[in-house]
């Protein structure tokens, strides 16, 4: 797909020149990228485009947001409209090779599950057969929910809404039995309704969804500044670098965390950065455990647990590459 191509290798200087970063998000989605009541945006999406900008401009304030549905996505990061998306979008081969786009890595370890009313009196998904279930269109998402219920020998009857707030009005309505996405989404929205736990998450997972951050083939220095934007938050986690006592660390003897924190090591010259990259980043963004607590954790409505977003090192599957 040419169009992938028509902005590669120009990326990174691109983003220099205009002052900041562009970045695709989703329209409103709690923990991961929605707007409070002034207009500011958060979520772990929007602290990972926050974490470009500092790695970039050492001010993580130099960053825009372009809100995207599921069908805008990726036609704005072909397009050039938007320099990177990071939007909770799954990791595919098919979207790795027929898109133009490439995936640059995970910050976020998923799966979709389906929620009911718990008035409808049910505690598996093998139970619904014949439902009606409201999907968005054009997502992994849709496609896994025809693919389970096949293989699980069940009919059911797709409700496609391309809007998932209107979705779920439309479950709440009882235009559908269950709705489906990723249980992060289900989260967020059952934590946003007056009454959370009249809605029960089934325990099935319907598919594995590895969420993260998408470019534009053709441009390996923007992947590589993007991926390792990603690696840094992780490895600072791992080191125990934190927004806090970054400052402290700078006297460390670890030479791992002095390789990081641009003490020793030169390590921003490859991805044409200044050496603090990863300092600003952490200093001013924080680690991937501390992006993860403020956006998603227990002091948040979602109240998720890590989970799967552990580090390795406490069973989960988050493991930052050595910067060295």
């Amino acid at each position: 797909m040419s169009s992938g191509v028509t902005y590669a290798a120009e990326t990174l200087d691109k983003v220099k020149q205009k002052g900041f970063v562009q970045c695709g998000v989703h329209v409103g989605l709690p923990g991961f990228s929605i707007a409070d009541s002034k207009g500011q945006w958060g979520g772990i999406d929007v602290d990972l485009c926050k974490g470009i900008a500092a790695a970039i401009f050492g001010d993580a304030t130099k960053f825009k947001v372009t809100p995207l549905t599921t069908q805008q996505r990726f036609t704005a990061l072909q397009s050039g409209e938007i320099d990177v998306l990071t939007r909770n979008s799954t990791a595919t081969m098919a979207r790795d090779t027929t898109l133009g786009l490439i995936s640059a890595g995970v910050n976020y370890y998923d799966s979709q599950g389906v929620m009911v009313k718990k008035s409808l009196g049910i505690n598996s998904a093998t139970e619904l057969n014949g439902a009606a279930i409201c999907v968005q269109p054009g997502t992994t998402t849709e496609l896994n929910l025809a693919d389970w219920f096949r293989s699980n020998n069940l009919d059911f009857n797709p409700v496609v809404i391309n809007n998932p707030d209107e979705a779920m009005r439309s479950f709440l309505a009882d235009r559908c039995d269950g709705f489906t996405t990723d249980k992060s989404g289900l989260a967020a929205m059952r934590a946003a309704q007056a009454s959370p736990d009249d809605f029960v998450i089934l325990p099935e997972d319907f598919s594995k969804e590895p969420l993260g951050p998408m470019v534009r083939q053709g441009d390996e220095e923007w992947f590589l500044l993007v991926r390792w934007v990603l690696n840094a938050m992780n490895e600072a986690e791992e080191y125990g670098i934190t927004s806090k006592n970054v400052e402290e660390q700078l006297k460390s003897d670890n030479p791992n965390v002095q390789r990081i924190l641009g003490v020793s090591g030169e390590m921003g010259k490859g991805l044409k950065l200044d050496d603090k990259w990863a300092f600003n980043i952490i200093q001013q963004v924080g680690n991937y455990g501390e992006v993860f607590d403020r956006n998603l954790g227990a002091p948040t409505p979602l109240k998720l647990e890590r989970g799967l977003n552990a580090t390795w090192k406490n069973g989960g599957l988050m493991y930052g590459w050595p910067v060295r």
